[in-house]
């Protein structure tokens, strides 16, 4: 590319019949009026200097790519072309931004550029849909609008459909509370450089407003605005605080999200018709909120819609995988008084007639070795189990259940069974293998069979897999409790797992990320904790792995990290 700076020179002759002067007095004189002819000239430009670059457009939000294709991309930015642009301001000028795409971090092999103009009514976002790539391939990018530059992003496309695959690696997370902690799982993953995407299984952020969710009493960064989200600029000034995180921002130039939401992303509880927290009249329509918070949610994120105002998808990668993307909050039903037995309600639903019958089409007509679900909220059957009355209070919070601890979380899949039980019924009847839901939500770590029968587990057959990941920052059990982190799971997982017998494993009280790794013999979830969410410099180790071997529709454990 042509630099963007040039220079020039130009001389001057002496005037004619001067005296010539020497070399050190020549000097001496050229000194003195440079100095006597810039000294006024600069006076004035550099402060104008200055007021030009404050005022010349910024990424602040980092870049990201999401959505891979065998030959595409979609690339995203956003460009604050004035201060007063803020997120959600509704201010500042329709600005051009260009892009362009190479296979070299200098980006001098360019395969694609472009350009279009963006302005207030898309928050000044960007979402360029690349086309014409090279399968399999590491691709960088970079934003430009006026004089400025973003930074460089990589991304990678994914394998060609029918190309035979040796292996994928995925980054697995959800549940990132802002005001909870810092987000070291993004940068520990971004370390990484061995990914070819990394997957947000929900709750990208929080609709709270500041010191009321998730934070174990201690609000470590406030969020913007500090009110609960209602309208649409308040989502968009809550995604436009959240891309200014330095983490996040590392992990979004370093590999390709595939992104679905769950609750949050637009109210506690969600559903069809409304939220737990949402207030019909108080805080406007049910309708009005989920609207801007869809919109906002469109512009902030690299996620390319199949069906327009939805997040359900699905995406290839080669003959290896396929993956379906859920979206469990725009369709379902309210959720069942816990209790009530309206959960086997077969006029119930969590995912949508439509939505079922093309996840139950793309599960039997995949001839990929995996078929992996985007799953936001946990499809294994669970059940409290005798649980002592000082964990059974937490643990209930956590799972919205009734203190007096019945055997139902009615958000999950728990409280649509007729659902479940008809999409289990299809992966057993079709005799479709290696079904794996990735999950997030219930801010614990789990590895679990998906039992046709949870009541005669293990002599019932499992009809799939299922890796929960926990949450990156938002409150699990000790931190309700309030006690070190550890001693919560220590009493609790036994309990658990004795009333779920489905239930390999499960961390009720650390924080941190998982990686899927995939071959055609198994699949393995290695599960990483942080060290302490509200340390900015937080480590990271390794803490469990679990694996399902093609065919076996059984979770193991695997003793090493791949």
């Amino acid at each position: 590319m042509t630099s963007r700076h040039r220079s020039s020179a130009r001389t001057t002759a002496p005037a004619e019949g001067t005296a010539p002067l020497s070399p050190r007095r020549r000097t001496v004189v050229k000194a003195a009026a440079a100095g006597a002819v810039l000294a006024a000239p600069l006076a004035v430009a550099l402060p104008a200097r200055a007021a030009a670059a404050a005022e010349a457009p910024r990424f602040l939000h980092g870049v990201a790519s999401g959505d891979p294709l065998p030959d595409g991309i979609l690339l995203w930015t956003r460009v604050t072309p004035t201060p007063e642009a803020a997120p959600g301001s509704g201010l500042g000028p329709d600005t051009e931004v260009s892009w362009v795409v190479a296979t070299d971090k200098a980006l001098t092999n360019v395969v694609a550029r472009g350009s279009l103009t963006t302005g207030a009514a898309r928050d000044h976002t960007v979402k360029a849909d690349i086309r014409g790539l090279a399968p399999a391939t590491d691709h960088w990018f970079r934003f430009s609008a006026g004089p400025t530059d973003s930074p460089v992003g990589r991304t990678r496309t994914a394998p060609a459909t029918d190309a035979a695959v040796p292996g994928l690696r995925f980054g697995v997370v959800s549940c990132a509370n802002w005001e909870a902690g810092w987000f070291s799982a993004y940068r520990h993953l971004a370390a990484r450089g061995d990914l070819d995407g990394w997957l947000h299984l929900g709750d990208y952020l929080y609709e709270y407003p500041t010191g009321e969710y998730g934070t174990r009493g201690t609000v470590v960064r406030p969020h913007t605005p500090a009110h609960e989200i209602i309208t649409l600029a308040d989502y968009r000034a809550r995604h436009g605080r959240h891309k200014t995180d330095a983490d996040l921002q590392a992990l979004h130039a370093k590999a390709p999200v595939v992104a679905i939401w769950d609750d949050h992303e637009f109210a506690d509880n969600a559903w069809s018709g409304g939220a737990v927290n949402h207030t019909e009249g108080a805080e406007g329509t049910w309708s009005d909120r989920q609207t801007a918070a869809k919109q906002a949610y469109f512009e902030w994120m690299p996620v390319r819609p199949a069906i327009e105002g939805t997040t359900y998808r699905r995406l290839r990668f080669g003959k290896l995988a396929e993956l379906s993307l859920l979206d469990l909050r725009s369709f379902r039903s309210q959720q069942a008084a816990t209790g009530s037995g309206s959960a086997d309600d077969p006029d119930r639903t969590i995912t949508g007639r439509a939505q079922l019958d093309w996840l139950k089409a793309g599960l039997s007509g995949s001839d990929s070795t995996w078929r992996l679900v985007g799953n936001s909220v946990m499809i294994s059957p669970f059940a409290v189990g005798s649980l002592a009355a000082d964990l059974l209070a937490p643990l209930a919070k956590l799972l919205g259940l009734p203190r007096e601890g019945l055997a139902l979380n009615t958000d999950q899949w728990d409280g649509y069974t007729d659902d479940r039980r008809e999409l289990l019924a299809h992966l057993r009847t079709h005799a479709i293998r290696n079904t794996v839901f990735l999950t997030g939500d219930i801010h614990m770590a789990w590895a679990n069979d998906v039992p046709v029968d949870a009541g005669t587990y293990p002599l019932s057959p499992s009809a799939a897999t299922e890796f929960v990941v926990t949450s990156m920052t938002s409150d699990n059990l000790d931190d309700i409790v309030k006690v070190p982190e550890g001693t919560v799971s220590a009493l609790a997982a036994p309990v658990i797992q004795a009333a779920n017998r489905h239930v390999h494993w499960v961390d009720t009280d650390r924080h941190g990320y998982g990686v899927l790794d995939i071959t055609a013999a198994r699949a393995q979830m290695d599960y990483y904790v942080l060290s302490d969410r509200t340390d900015p410099a937080a480590t990271s180790s390794w803490a469990r792995s679990y694996r399902t071997r093609s065919g076996t529709q059984r979770v193991e454990r695997s003793y090493d990290p791949v």
